[in-house]
């Protein structure tokens, strides 16, 4: 059966390419494996929450209240939830979605400290970056499926960003949401639905894919031990053997950590919001991974805005367009900023490279700072030290870290000053 096999889909040519692959053994190339575990878990979960919603603003009679008329797409998430294990796989999808975002984030870092991003991997960094962008925008439109009073008014902020943008916003808005955002619009739900199942997990696959097969083609960067091992030689466990186990295991830890999770921590409860309504919750935040860009907006005052050829330039675009779109450009142009001319074999020291590590440091120090000014309406905080903090917050992290790092080197310094004297004596 093997022979037979083998005769027609040349199988052993496969396991002598792709399954016997070396993988690098060392806990932190384990990141890029959770952020794969996490989107399957997602992609399962999800086909199971889709065969019980209702992507339909139509009213019909609540799930948990015959009397009163709510929005179908509302409707089915109470029925979900009253499902054996439904609130349970709902858990399951947003820790999932969570930790993707956690962990790609701190995979990208884990790349971006340790130079690993140069060449020849500058395509890889970018479409990494584009994943972590889809996987947020998918997200986003997730947590707006079920149509309840914070769904509709994080669906307002987001269409009013979007509506925000000079001269073509009310259309953008228009076509990217069916109609004009109201509350009877019969298209916006489906519209919104549609990108989450179909549209955006296309793109995510296709994204990983070629991810995969860039990586598959150029090898990891190899861990700094390989060096001392065997120089410029692939260095690790092969796939089939030893590094699928591995996976597995990681695949079971961290369904385990999820599910522990979805057991103990209630997720977004749609019965306290209530359903939609033209009445908007006051003072709702984004998670986590974009309260930077709510606290730009925080910080914005709403007299920012000016008229420029018939268009106007108003605080939502500027915070919600122009500031987050440098931000991402900034970090697509990591790779440009680099003047390597030879490839990169091996995973840098981030303290042989200061500056870089201090600009990564300070890069997310100016995040923090954003962060934490999305609170500034509960503590009544006033909005001037968080302009201060924005300028002096990166620069004390960076001279800090610079200064952190030049005392590393001097005591690694003095180490092998003490190991060379040692070394003399004894001779």
């Amino acid at each position: 059966m093997n022979q037979w096999l083998d005769e027609r889909l040349n199988i052993s040519r496969l396991n002598d390419k792709f399954l016997r692959k070396a993988f690098p053994v060392h806990h932190t190339y384990f990141l890029g494996e959770i952020t794969l575990f996490s989107l399957i878990v997602l992609l399962l979960t999800g086909v199971f929450l889709a065969l019980s919603y209702e992507p339909s603003t139509r009213l019909v009679p609540s799930f948990l209240d015959k009397a009163q008329m709510v929005p179908a797409a509302y409707s089915s998430i109470l029925r979900i939830n009253y499902m054996p294990f439904g609130d349970m796989l709902r858990r399951i999808h947003h820790w999932s979605a969570n930790l993707m975002v956690a962990a790609s984030i701190l995979h990208m870092m884990r790349i971006y400290f340790t130079g690993s991003f140069k060449k020849p991997r500058e395509l890889n960094w970018w479409i990494g970056m584009l994943l972590l962008v889809v996987t947020i925008i998918t997200a986003v439109t997730g947590y707006s499926l079920p149509y309840d009073n914070f769904a509709k008014t994080t669906l307002g902020v987001v269409v009013g960003i979007v509506q925000s943008v000079p001269w073509v916003g009310d259309w953008l808005a228009q076509a990217a949401f069916g109609g004009k955002f109201a509350l009877d619009n019969a298209y916006m739900i489906p519209r919104v639905y549609g990108y989450h199942i179909m549209l955006l997990p296309a793109i995510l696959l296709g994204l990983t894919g070629a991810h995969l097969l860039i990586m598959i083609k150029q090898k990891h960067t190899q861990p700094q031990y390989a060096k001392r091992i065997a120089y410029k030689k692939i260095v690790g466990v092969p796939l089939s053997t030893q590094q699928t186990p591995i996976a597995l295991m990681l695949a079971f830890l961290m369904a385990g950590i999820v599910i522990l999770f979805a057991a103990f921590i209630p997720v977004h409860p749609v019965e306290v919001f209530g359903p939609a309504s033209d009445n908007p919750v006051a003072n709702i935040k984004p998670d986590w991974y974009l309260l930077w860009i709510f606290g730009v907006l925080e910080m914005i005052p709403a007299s920012a805005k000016f008229t420029l050829f018939g268009g106007e330039i108003g605080p939502e675009f500027i915070g919600g367009i122009v500031i987050a779109t440098l931000t991402l450009l900034v970090m697509l142009a990591v790779p440009i900023f680099d003047q390597s001319k030879e490839n990169l074999y091996y995973s840098e020291n981030p303290t042989d490279h200061p500056k870089r590590l201090a600009g990564g440091v300070a890069f997310f120090a100016l995040l923090l700072v954003w962060s934490v000014a999305g609170y500034k309406n509960d503590f009544q905080w006033p909005v001037a030290p968080f302009y201060v903090l924005t300028v002096v917050a990166p620069l004390v992290s960076y001279f800090v870290t610079i200064a952190i790092v030049r005392g590393i080197k001097s005591f690694r310094a003095a180490d092998d000053r003490d190991m060379a004297q040692a070394a003399a004596a004894d001779d």
